[in-house]
């Protein structure tokens, strides 16, 4: 399969609303059915012979890995069985907060936003900056929820909610942050005829644009916690772990104005492409983003305030978000950028790494022991062999990781299975637990985490069976069907507010623009009018 399956194929059930079919499970190294084909971010079936190369391919490597990939002990977990009362446990956490009380950071945000690297807050890791790991990750977390999937939907490949109702809707409200743009991707890789857009979509949605994320900016409240005004862009990713498998060395190209700084080809091409000839994608998702995030500095400078720029983002979504970084330390010059990935691959080479920390941006990698697509690309020749570079020179085709990492492991949990499940140990939900578990590399799992632990099987099945969490249990009632007032099983129509539209996009854009420059910059107890 070639890059294209991997790069295009920018969501997996592991992550969504589960509306697919009946018979579909979370095994590893399985595409999941019942995927809409779209013409980038969804994962869809594949055909009996591309799945049985990926399986063989898949067993192969697990064979030839055995020594990287470091699995929990069969008996691991049923050891804690053995010493934990899970019923106990089960209502005790059942009446507890998921969150703990917010603290004020504002003395101290440019050390937990990365200013110095992260030093001495990973290891062990500094409850202030685990809330923010969290934080973003569920920002992170909330461009799979939304995301529309259903290749029986017409609006297959938007979000399902609009820009007002996404937070609510996610039961993120109380996050301090309002969206102000949503950000839409296609790709020029050649692609697989399977993986063409249904032809049951019709021209109500774009048919090669899809939904890739979105810009949020703090309200007042937040900003005033955490001592800056933060523009937040999160980018949506793909999670499919045997897709990764076929993709192991993939063509390096520039990337800027240095001929040395070069990045992975389908990234580039996902974040850069655009075509006159359809709705969404005129402008690519780096102009869009890049308009966007440069408006709300300036409006936000422009009032006197501080302002950084965090960018997050899952698998794909976190190499995405080291070169929407790259662009935005280019154009924005002393604004305090960083990132924070989750299961991120290499992006680029050394040059490439060398470039962005010397531009200011801070990056932390959040990576999980045993999942595999952050050794990806590069999983043999990587920054490992730098060591050698008296003999071979600086050897510009290596893929290299950018800064700190946080590492955790899936058998500092015992809440967590010991079984090999590569789909659950690269979710997002399990990096997310294991974050919120975290405490150092020498100690356990912390009894007070706060995270509600039933999130870690959303979309897979990680949880130990003592817990009775059911595996795969986030999707929409009845599969999204409705019962309506003569007792037929139909499809629901979007509320109008909730349909994309260019055209009422670029009303509200226009709109809001006009509202923003009749604030008044003493009001500061006003939202900003342009949130939609």
């Amino acid at each position: 399969m070639a890059l294209s399956t991997a790069m295009n194929m920018m969501y997996n059930i592991n992550h969504a609303p589960a509306i697919h079919s009946a018979g579909v499970n979370c095994l590893p190294l399985q595409t999941i059915q019942g995927h809409q084909k779209t013409a980038v971010p969804v994962d869809c079936p594949q055909t009996k012979k591309s799945s049985k190369g990926a399986s063989r391919l898949a067993e192969s490597l697990s064979h030839l890995l055995h020594l990287h990939i470091d699995t929990p002990p069969r008996n691991h977990n049923n050891e804690h069985a053995q010493i934990i009362n899970w019923n106990s446990l089960t209502e005790e956490k059942h009446s507890t907060p998921t969150k703990s009380p917010k603290e004020i950071i504002s003395h101290k945000w440019h050390e937990l936003h990365g200013s110095k690297g992260w030093e001495n807050l990973l290891d062990p890791l500094h409850p202030c900056l685990r809330r923010e790991i969290v934080k973003y990750g569920e920002f992170a977390q909330a461009t799979y929820d939304a995301f529309d999937y259903d290749s029986f939907s017409e609006y297959c490949g938007s979000c399902r909610f609009n820009k007002s109702k996404l937070f609510e809707k996610l039961g993120l409200s109380n996050n301090g942050y309002q969206v102000t743009k949503y950000i839409y991707a296609m790709s020029h890789i050649e692609i697989p005829s399977w993986l063409e857009r249904s032809h049951l979509v019709h021209d109500s949605w774009s048919k090669h644009s899809n939904w890739m994320g979105f810009v949020c900016v703090s309200d007042d409240h937040e900003t005033r916690r955490i001592g800056r005004r933060d523009i937040v862009v999160s980018w949506r990713g793909t999670v499919s772990p045997s897709e990764w498998y076929e993709d192991m060395q993939r063509k390096l190209e520039p990337i800027g104005s240095s001929a040395e700084a070069k990045v992975e080809h389908g990234f580039q091409s996902i974040y850069t492409s655009k075509s006159p000839s359809t709705r969404y994608n005129k402008s690519s998702a780096s102009e869009q983003v890049m308009k966007e995030v440069t408006r709300l500095v300036q409006f936000y400078k422009d009032k006197g305030e501080e302002v950084s720029l965090t960018i997050t983002g899952h698998s794909l979504g976190g190499a995405l978000a080291l070169l929407n970084a790259y662009e935005a330390a280019a154009t924005l010059p002393g604004l305090p950028i960083s990132v924070i990935s989750f299961g991120a691959p290499r992006v680029g080479n050394i040059a490439f790494r060398d470039e962005l920390h010397q531009m200011g941006v801070r990056t932390l990698r959040v990576a999980v022991k045993q999942d595999i697509v952050h050794r990806m690309p590069g999983l043999f020749f990587n920054e490992s062999l730098q060591k050698f570079d008296d003999i071979t020179g600086t050897l510009e085709w290596v893929y290299t990781h950018v800064g700190a990492e946080l590492k955790l492991d899936v058998r500092s949990s015992p809440y967590l299975k010991g079984s090999l499940n590569l789909t659950g140990f690269h979710s997002l939900e399990t990096y997310l637990h294991l974050v919120d578990g975290f405490l150092s590399t020498s100690t356990g799992f912390r009894s007070n985490a706060r995270r509600d632990i039933a999130l870690v099987n959303k979309a897979c099945d990680m949880l130990v069976d003592e817990l009775r969490i059911p595996h795969c249990w986030y999707q929409l009632s009845n599969k999204g069907l409705v019962c309506n007032e003569h007792g037929r099983w139909v499809k629901p129509k979007r509320d109008p507010e909730d349909i994309p539209s260019p055209t009422a996009h670029d009303h509200h854009i226009h709109h809001s623009l006009h509202l923003i420059d009749q604030l008044d910059d003493n009001n500061s107890q006003l939202q900003p009018s342009y949130v939609f």
